[in-house]
């Protein structure tokens, strides 16, 4: 066989081969960042920020607020199925008359959109949960990779006092809720910092899921255009108290950088 074309195959095979690696390494690395926010941009778009606001809103019950957050929300490119999983994620921070009410809501909104001809986007439905493995491991690995720190064998504090809430928070809150993949975690956690700050009075959590917001990839600028975004829904006391605790965690954050 000529020396040249056996040199050529040679050649082929080894890019066939470089490129197989490439794209498991793409298709591996993608999974490992899923729930990341993925975006290098500074600022928080359209969607982002309806998310902020729609969660504020549902939280302290503006119902006629809400309905015109919610129509923005559809225009901003939110389908209608991201727009149910905000509202649902809510309950597990302000409870389910408000989660409800917000969903009650929802369903008018896109009733007199399709009047008006409208038909919005459903959107991706959450993936099926794994039946067959234990239910508070899961949700325990999953709260280990937000907060970065391996989950303690043993619950503490509240956990060790009331043990049913370690296992409601474990199971439910991160295995049930947070697995489901329509929202990543970043969402999710813009969800949360959005209710918590619209309820007040709550700033270690709210500490807390700052925190894990910047660990699922909000940078400082995003998080301080949070606050400014939620203000107006909010009121003052409430918007300087969350100023306050974010300032607390990016001075923090510098200091331990150092």
């Amino acid at each position: 066989m000529d020396l040249s074309k056996i040199k050529l195959r040679t050649i082929r095979l080894k890019s066939s081969a470089l490129i197989t690696v490439l794209a498991v390494i793409l298709v591996a690395t993608s999974g490992m960042n899923a729930q990341k926010v993925t975006s290098s941009k500074e600022g928080l778009d359209s969607k982002e920020k309806s998310i902020i606001i729609i969660s504020s809103l549902t939280a302290q019950g503006e119902i006629p607020k809400l309905k015109k957050q919610l129509e923005g929300g559809l225009d901003a490119g939110l389908s209608v199925n991201e727009i149910k999983e905000v509202l649902v994620h809510t309950y597990a921070y302000c409870g389910f008359p408000r989660s409800i009410r917000g969903l009650q809501t929802f369903m008018q909104v896109i009733e007199e959109r399709k009047a008006r001809g409208i038909n919005d986007n459903m959107g991706k439905e959450a993936s099926p949960a794994a039946a067959d493995s234990n239910k508070y491991e899961r949700g325990k690995k999953i709260l280990g990779e937000l907060t970065g720190t391996p989950q303690p064998e043993q619950p503490s504090g509240y956990g060790a006092f009331a043990p049913a809430i370690d296992t409601f928070l474990k199971e439910h809150l991160f295995a049930d809720i947070f697995e489901r993949d329509v929202l990543t975690y970043g969402q999710r956690e813009l969800v949360t910092i959005s209710v918590i700050s619209a309820i007040g009075q709550a700033e270690p959590m709210l500490k807390s899921h700052l925190n894990i917001s910047l660990r699922t990839g909000w940078s400082p600028a995003q998080l301080k255009e949070f606050v400014t975004v939620i203000a107006p829904t909010i009121g003052k006391q409430k918007t300087t108290a969350a100023n306050t605790v974010l300032n607390e965690i990016l001075s923090s954050n510098k200091s331990d950088e150092r």
